[in-house]
């Protein structure tokens, strides 16, 4: 799926030669199309500036093509695929290129959809497909269906949708080949045998069917269709650290092969430029790269005896997608006073796993002049991102902090009363004398602190 932005990067390592051009021929001679954005029914909000760039990525259950050997061995799957679209995100591209932000939503969500009223997600594209007759043409049918989800996104998130990117089962398959394995981080052995995985705890790398059932797996999960996109999400960081690598992007043969994978193996909306896209992206890092889970009520909800994802109230959800889609301040407008550390006191929470680390900063900070009020361990040992928690009038405190936890993310509490905490996590490189600015807050919506694509913490 985001594999279409990705592999695009390397482009820009050869604009201006005959290279670029016989690369975004060979996409051009081979990518399908389809009308996918509506001409009602896709808000002008965030994305509509023209500048800035909100691209819906689907993945498909079709085995629509899909040989009987290619479902056996490839896909480890009988033919009893539908039209239904099980992975569906959301990439969000700020006008000044800086960062990416990908928002995943759970294929059980129960929402509006236009013309059709509530159902789960994941029966947009189906919906649109089957409202029309059985003697449309496929074109057609295929074009109802994607605009009909893309109406259902844009309501949903208040975003315009600028560009639409789906894959099927096979493509996705064939692109993992090409890429040449993923590494991903498995918490437990994953053993399943609806998606077909087995796989042991730890580091690895896969491709291929492996992949394919590492993203699909749900059955077994401990918050299930939640810990698959976590799994997705995951998968896609390392595509992307993958891609980022100089290994890749500078093989000629590698952009090559990768550009042939994902013309053959996508279905892109009708307006979709890949050399103007990668333009956009060439300046993002790994850590860039963002991940997130539209804003949740309730996981396990009950509508009519059906299983649902009941989402948060609308405003709760536009507001989410409005933060992500903001541009940053300048520079000057932020606040950026300070104290003096002598006026900071902090209370340490050890969260990395790494027994002795807590009394190690305390030593530290208080070297530097900061006071530490107390030490301890923090509520679990697994925290990958470093912290900054504080009271809502500490706010200057927190950034003298700041100054030296160098990539340290700020979050603000409401329930800390004239508190400031630092939790460490896994990512804790030491107290120093840098001035590196903090994470950016996470977004509102009462979500964890998004992932990005340098995460490489295990997972579920």
């Amino acid at each position: 799926m985001v594999r279409a932005i990705a592999a695009t990067l390397s482009v820009l390592l050869l604009v201006g030669s005959g290279w670029v051009w016989y690369l975004r021929g060979t996409a051009e001679q081979n990518l399908t199309r389809t009308n996918a954005l509506p001409a009602s029914g896709n808000t002008d909000g965030p994305g509509a500036d023209g500048r800035s760039k909100n691209i819906l990525l689907v993945g498909s259950d079709s085995r629509a093509g899909a040989t009987d050997e290619e479902l056996a061995e490839k896909l480890r799957t009988g033919d009893s695929g539908t039209m239904n679209t099980d992975t569906m995100l959301v990439v969000h591209l700020p006008s000044d290129g800086s960062s990416a932000s990908v928002v995943s939503f759970p294929r059980d969500s129960y929402v509006d959809i236009p013309g059709f009223g509530e159902h789960k997600l994941n029966a947009a594209y189906s919906l649109g497909f089957n409202s029309l007759a059985a003697d449309a043409s496929q074109a057609d049918r295929d074009s109802a269906g994607a605009q009909t989800l893309v109406q259902t996104i844009s309501s949903l998130s208040g975003l315009q949708i600028d560009n639409y990117v789906q894959v099927d089962l096979i493509g996705f398959y064939d692109l993992t080949e090409v890429i040449g394995g993923v590494e991903v981080n498995l918490c437990a052995p994953a053993r399943d045998a609806d998606s077909g995985i087995d796989l042991p705890a730890g580091v690895q790398t896969i491709s291929g069917a492996d992949a394919l059932a590492f993203v699909r797996q749900r059955n077994g999960l401990p918050n299930g269709d939640l810990d698959r996109i976590v799994r997705q999400q995951a998968f896609i960081g390392g595509v992307v650290r993958n891609l980022l690598s100089a290994g890749v992007l500078l093989n000629p043969l590698k952009q090559r092969d990768l550009v042939e994978a994902a013309a053959n193996s996508l279905i892109v909306d009708a307006e979709l430029d890949l050399l103007d896209l990668a333009q956009q992206l060439q300046n993002l890092a790994a850590g860039d790269v963002e991940f997130s889970t539209v804003p949740i009520a309730n996981p396990d909800g009950n509508i009519d005896g059906a299983s649902v994802v009941l989402l948060e109230d609308p405003d709760v959800i536009i507001d989410f997608f409005a933060g992500l889609s903001e541009d940053p301040e300048p520079p000057a407008a932020r606040d950026a006073s300070t104290v003096d550390p002598a006026d900071v006191t902090v209370e340490i929470f050890n969260g990395s796993g790494i027994g002795g680390l807590g009394g190690d900063t305390q030593v530290a900070l208080e070297e530097l002049g900061y006071g530490v009020g107390s030490v301890g361990n923090a509520d679990r040992n697994d925290y990958t991102t470093t912290e900054i928690r504080y009271a809502p009038d500490l706010d200057a405190e927190a950034r003298t902090l700041a100054l030296v936890v160098p990539g340290a993310r700020l979050v603000e509490l409401d329930e800390l009363d004239g508190q400031v905490q630092l939790v460490i996590g896994s990512d804790f490189a030491g107290i120093g004398q840098g001035t590196a600015p903090p994470a950016q807050d996470p977004p509102s919506g009462g979500q964890d602190p998004p992932r990005t694509a340098a995460d490489t913490a295990c997972i579920n």
